[in-house]
């Protein structure tokens, strides 16, 4: 049997590419993923300037240039607000579907280019197919990501106050997740959300607790699975560790798979699927 090293100077040899990603921040103050495979790199939601952006990006060894598209997955500022600048800027084309574009619109402003999708379909972009699935959000018409070169996939599901046999589906073949892990009931409950925005969160067209993202999180939880982060928590109703102890706590061997959480002031490293 080959050692390692050696099998991997073949696959480079042979062209063999890996699909690595960055969640460059995730939280109420904004979110953006970065993903690459080959020459081919885009960023999933712009929630950042265009300058923060660019900032997260050098720290991963990365540069706008390697963006070569924008996939928004609803309209709220803090998944879009550097959306406008860069595809000016940067003439990037800003991929979203036409309820999020519409509600969009004015906060990003004039765009280098729109393309748009129908929620469900899947759209190329280079080396990476980009498949879009419905969430539960209260926004025009949210949605989730699924990422893929044809051999390994990345899940994208944040901004949805419940999970869904779609959703399920959607993610089960995924070898990476970046799954939100928004508040922890009791935090919510006792923190300093006035009554109505609570029950927002809370509603099914809110955001998830813990708990519920960790029970769909062991639904998903297979063969394929190999990496997990713990995405847009609350720094008002929820901790990091709290986030961790939702997932120990459904007692299932996790050796194979690495979790992290990411976080809202700083780019996670690159992570390799």
């Amino acid at each position: 049997m080959q050692p390692l090293s050696a099998v991997l100077v073949a696959l480079v040899i042979q062209g063999y590419r890996f699909m690595r990603f960055s969640v460059l921040g995730s939280g109420s103050r904004g979110n953006a993923v970065f993903i690459e495979n080959g020459s081919t790199g885009i960023l999933i939601d712009a929630g950042f300037s265009g300058k923060e952006i660019e900032k997260r990006l050098n720290s991963i060894d990365r540069e706008l240039a390697d963006v070569q598209a924008i996939c928004v997955t609803h309209e709220h500022n803090d998944h879009i607000c550097g959306a406008g600048v860069l595809s000016r800027r940067c003439k990037i084309p800003v991929y979203a579907n036409d309820g999020t574009f519409l509600a969009g619109e004015k906060r990003m402003g004039k765009l280098f280019h729109y393309k748009e999708f129908e929620t469900g379909a899947t759209v190329e972009v280079g080396d990476l197919q980009v498949r879009s699935f419905r969430v539960s959000h209260d926004t025009a018409d949210p949605v989730g990501f699924v990422v893929g070169d044809g051999d390994r996939y990345l899940g994208y599901c944040t901004d949805t106050g419940k999970v869904s046999h779609l959703m399920a589906q959607r993610l089960s073949k995924c070898q990476a997740l970046i799954l939100e892990f928004n508040h922890n009931l009791e935090m919510l409950k006792n923190g300093p959300y006035p009554l109505p925005l609570q029950q927002r969160v809370r509603s099914s067209r809110g955001h998830l607790c813990n708990e519920d993202a960790a029970k769909f999180l062991s639904q998903l939880k297979g063969a394929h699975l190999q990496h997990v982060v713990q995405a847009h928590l609350s720094e008002k109703n929820n901790r990091p560790e709290l986030a961790r102890r939702s997932i120990k706590e459904l007692d299932l061997d996790w050796t194979d798979t690495t979790l992290s959480i990411a976080e809202q002031d700083r780019a996670l490293e690159l992570v390799e699927v």
